[in-house]
């Protein structure tokens, strides 16, 4: 698709609002209030697949996750498929912080990892799956899905790093470079996590 470079602004601005509001249905909260629990209130009172999973059961908590990595995978394929890599990208880091600040929770919101999962799965499956693995694989070891996804998230910028120093071109260094973003947004939300885990191993 050609654009001129205002073009290119302003669709890039409309697809990444689109996105911005699609990421920003939260489905924890709608199928907790839809069994009579407010995902705000109990638990963690984050509106994120595992704290819903927590309260409502396990089966809950799976169908939560699997929407949110469809809502981060589906707007993000199809703008990468018809808009190019380039506002895909931009795409994906809205579909995110859609999630993270939702515009329908006052600005509340999950943490952002399946979200990232399913975005970095339309743009780098290969990658994402490498991470899905990691995250698996450190899951017994570390037992809270919270410190897991740091574990994940923290290889996810690792290669994010590798892709933007190795890549052969421009459009590769850009994913690198948002992957580590989009890593770092995940890392922040979990700061959390990382200081308790800090604090265990420090003592």
């Amino acid at each position: 698709m050609s654009l001129t470079v205002p073009g290119l602004v302003v669709v890039t601005l409309l697809v990444a609002t689109v996105c911005f509001a699609i990421g920003g249905i939260n489905p924890a909260t709608i199928i907790g209030r839809a069994r009579g629990i407010d995902v705000a209130q109990v638990g963690s009172r984050n509106p994120g697949a595992t704290n819903l999973g927590r309260v409502a059961g396990r089966k809950w908590g799976i169908v939560v996750g699997l929407l949110d990595v469809l809502k981060g995978f589906v707007p993000t394929f199809v703008v990468l498929r018809t808009l190019g890599t380039w506002i895909a990208l931009a795409a994906g880091v809205a579909c995110v912080l859609g999630h993270i600040y939702s515009p329908y929770l006052g600005g509340r919101g999950g943490k952002g990892v399946a979200t990232s999962l399913g975005a970095m799965l339309a743009v780098v499956p290969w990658v994402a799956l490498a991470a899905f693995v990691v995250f698996l694989a450190a899951l017994p070891f570390v037992r809270r899905l919270g410190n897991a996804s740091v574990i994940a998230s923290t290889f996810l910028f690792g290669a994010g790093v590798w892709l933007t120093v190795r890549a052969g071109t421009t459009v590769d260094r850009g994913v690198g470079v948002w992957l580590g973003l989009v890593s770092l947004i995940v890392l922040a939300r979990h700061r959390r996590n990382i200081a308790a885990w800090a604090g265990r191993l420090g003592g």
